[in-house]
């Protein structure tokens, strides 16, 4: 039996599909991979983190910007269109040439992980942007329970990953140079559950 081949799309029809759908789609290498919706705490906690990204940003009075997960990512080395829960443009904000709603150099990066997301977040997502130079930083938040890694790069070919638990603790950004309180992500969160370490 022959192979069923997949539907195979430029990015221009990805973009001119992507301007008149009320869903998100990412692109990857021709296929468009439509994005499951999240659940109101997931909504909740890219909320927080976008806020408290931007609050430090503007203590800091640093020259970055902090975009939510409206704005797309180009990642040219893996030919993909990317949706992060949020990000951070320092510099000048360099924008695609292939699509003018899309940045290219984000420094830090964060997703909200999902059951459905979790694993292709850790992995491919995380190895295509680690091929955009600018990057630097990764946050990932776990919305079921008050879990996050943060990831930064030390040199050009390892990462170092801290992971923090517990509502009582704080994150630290390489980055931005400052830390942000676990209860400030998780704030208002309506089904938080407890660090599961084990089952007896």
């Amino acid at each position: 039996m022959a192979e069923k081949k997949l539907e195979t799309f430029t990015i221009q029809e990805y973009l001119e599909m992507e301007e008149n759908s009320v869903e998100k789609s990412e692109y990857d290498h021709g296929q468009i991979v439509g994005m499951s919706g999240g659940s109101i705490d997931h909504a909740i906690i890219g909320s927080n983190i976008n806020a408290s990204l931007n609050t430090a940003v503007q203590k800091k009075k640093l020259a970055c910007i902090t975009l939510n997960s409206e704005a797309r990512v180009y990642i040219d080395a893996a030919n993909s269109f990317v949706y992060p829960d949020g990000m951070i443009v320092c510099g000048e904000v360099e924008i695609s040439e292939e699509d003018p709603h899309a940045v290219t150099n984000p420094i830090l990066i964060v997703e909200v992980l999902s059951k459905s997301t979790e694993r292709y977040d850790r992995g491919d997502k995380f190895h295509k942007y680690c091929s955009l130079p600018s990057f630097q930083e990764y946050v990932l938040i776990d919305s079921k329970k008050p879990v996050v890694d943060v990831l930064y790069r030390e040199g050009q070919a390892s990462w170092k990953m801290v992971t923090t638990i517990g509502l009582d603790k704080e994150i630290y950004l390489h980055t931005l140079d400052t830390v942000i309180p676990m209860e400030a992500i998780y704030r208002n969160t309506l089904q938080l559950g407890p660090p599961v370490f084990g089952r007896d």
